[in-house]
């Protein structure tokens, strides 16, 4: 069981490995082509690592789940001004070691630091890596779990009681939480809605995220 506030104080008493992988390149492809759009708002996004660490799941972001607990950082997103988002809006060299060590507490997968910074942080103006996941990892550090056994074992659990504890536990606005939850219900990540000065805002109605009254599970093994 899972104590109030002790899911991301987990992720962060981490160690990084003695080494860490060299992450390959990553840049655009036709399915994900380079966009640059001006930026209307941001999004950060945590990674629920008890679902996403299952043995049987599908680890797509790669997660290391020998050292990954709780909440960690999936990344900060620039989001345009409509539907569409910029992404891709320069080349990005491989991160060094330094760099990945710096961040991997946060976001503990060599890969996804090296994707979040060709894909969203190259199209932030003026910003290096270490700027963007230290303005990444000082907004997440800010952040506190819900009592998430609490919520796990709440009948009939629905997203937006979910997101409700969420925004209350963070003294966050109402509507700046949405949910991504799997094809199987289970919930996988949290996305905080931020403006251009990174605080925290309601949600535009264009973005996505688990329809308010669907019902909730969430995973607290691990």
């Amino acid at each position: 069981m899972m104590a109030p506030f002790l899911a991301l104080a987990a992720a962060l008493s981490c160690q990084p490995p003695a080494g860490l992988p060299t992450p390959r390149l990553e840049g655009p492809t036709a399915d994900q082509p380079a966009r640059k759009l001006p930026i209307g708002s941001y999004t950060l996004s945590l990674i629920w690592t008890p679902e996403q660490c299952r043995p049987e799941a599908d680890n797509g972001e790669h997660v290391d789940c020998a050292i990954a607990r709780g909440f960690v950082l999936h990344g900060l997103w620039p989001d345009g001004k409509g539907a569409q988002w910029p992404q891709y809006c320069r080349s990005a060299a491989i991160l060094p070691q330094s760099t990945l060590r710096a961040h991997y507490c946060a976001t503990p997968s060599a890969q996804l630091l090296q994707h979040e910074w060709a894909k969203h942080g190259t199209c932030m103006a003026g910003y290096t890596p270490d700027r963007y996941f230290g303005q990444a990892g000082r907004l997440y550090r800010r952040l506190r779990a819900p009592a998430m056994a609490t919520l796990a074992g709440t009948p009939d659990l629905t997203v937006r009681q979910f997101s409700g504890a969420y925004e209350r536990t963070n003294r966050l606005p109402t509507g700046s939480v949405r949910l991504n939850v799997n094809r199987r219900g289970w919930l996988q990540e949290v996305w905080l809605c931020l403006d251009r000065r990174f605080r925290p805002q309601r949600c535009p109605v264009h973005q996505g995220g688990a329809a308010p009254d669907m019902r909730l599970k969430i995973q607290t093994a691990g």
